[in-house]
């Protein structure tokens, strides 16, 4: 394709998804080497960067269904990784935080997963990086506040 052609919205779809299947599949394959599921990485992400926070705060940073990220809870807890404390705004939530043994296990796996995708877009300057940034945010809220027209009925 020339430089000059203009890209239609169906061909810009396509790269995109190109793109984020290809990203995906190293994101998942660096969390997996850690040995943390992606929901389980997910959440102690959160906490790592955002501190303390209950289920309901770590759903609204990161999209995962109730279930999933509950049974993720009750397994880092298993594991040590969490602790939950009850909350002093409200008798019925639990605020999720790190410990130190869940710390050191995310900031090496957080440490490993953000050098593979470094590596990856490595073909990108820190220029590019930011205005690759700043139009995928503009295009992602402009799309996330489009409402679809509704479909005609079927004639039959």
């Amino acid at each position: 394709m020339k430089r000059k052609t203009p890209i239609d919205a169906p061909h810009l779809w396509l790269v995109l998804v190109r793109c984020h299947d290809a990203l995906k599949h190293i994101a998942e394959r660096s969390i997996k080497d850690t040995g943390l599921g992606l929901t389980d990485f997910v959440a102690l992400e959160a906490l790592l960067h955002k501190g303390p926070l209950t289920i309901t705060e770590i759903q609204s940073k990161v999209p995962l269904a109730l279930g999933s990220m509950t049974a993720a809870v009750d397994r880092l807890e298993k594991k040590g990784l969490i602790l939950r404390t009850p909350s002093p705004e409200d008798r019925r939530a639990k605020v999720l935080k790190l410990s130190p043994k869940g710390r050191a296990v995310v900031e090496a796996a957080f440490t490993r997963h953000a050098a593979d995708l470094e590596t990856a877009m490595a073909v990108l300057n820190q220029r590019e990086k930011r205005q690759l940034h700043d139009l995928l945010k503009r295009f992602g809220l402009f799309a996330a506040a489009a409402r679809p027209a509704p479909a005609a009925p079927k004639r039959t």
